[in-house]
């Protein structure tokens, strides 16, 4: 990097407040066991932050299955709610109709604890819902590593205008780059499209 004159991007993350109210600890099924044999055996879900000038803050909600390392279900929102996270897992359930019973694995934040989430995911009557510890983004190191690529190959290297200009941008990365083009070095340097079931 030095003899090419190659520097990495380094922007201060988004820090959201801190909240009082304590987290209840729930069942971690997944337990950093991130192996699969197929696909719709275990699906990883969470929410990040993605900055526009006009609409400010806004959240995406992504699905990723193990398997493939694929983004399988989105979201993007301007409120980040259960509303959020039940679109993108619901995108998910539709795109890839899993008929076993398969692992949804989570953080602890309020939009995958609320009563709505949970009523949703009993609702589907085969997703099990597997929880991460307290401050352990280690428990969904997958989704947290799509997107770590998403901020640093896509979203730190632009300014958003608005909501719809990130969309946009988010729905190409996803769409163009990161399911049909990027290879992933977890499955063995592959496309995630490619990989055989």
């Amino acid at each position: 990097m030095n003899k090419l004159g190659i520097k990495s991007i380094i922007i201060k993350k988004f820090k959201p407040y801190s909240s009082n109210n304590r987290v209840e600890e729930k069942e971690n099924i997944l337990n950093r066991d991130f192996s699969t044999t197929t696909i719709n055996q275990k699906w990883v879900t969470d929410i990040t932050y993605i900055y526009t000038v006009k609409d400010k803050w806004c959240y995406l909600a992504t699905v990723i299955d193990l398997y493939t390392k694929k983004v399988i279900g989105y979201a993007f929102s301007k409120t980040m709610d259960t509303e959020l996270a039940i679109r993108a897992v619901e995108n998910a359930y539709n795109a890839q109709n899993p008929q076993e019973e398969l692992i949804l694995h989570s953080d602890l934040g309020s939009q995958y604890t609320s009563a709505k989430f949970q009523e949703y995911i009993l609702s589907k009557g085969n997703i099990k819902h597997s929880f991460s510890h307290k401050g352990c983004p280690y428990d969904n190191a997958c989704i947290e590593s799509f997107h770590g690529s998403l901020k640093k190959e896509e979203v730190n290297l632009a300014t958003y205008h608005d909501f719809d200009t990130a969309r946009l941008a988010i729905f190409e990365y996803i769409e163009s780059w990161y399911n049909r083009k990027r290879l992933h070095s977890s499955i063995g340097y592959r496309l995630c499209n490619n990989l055989r079931i």
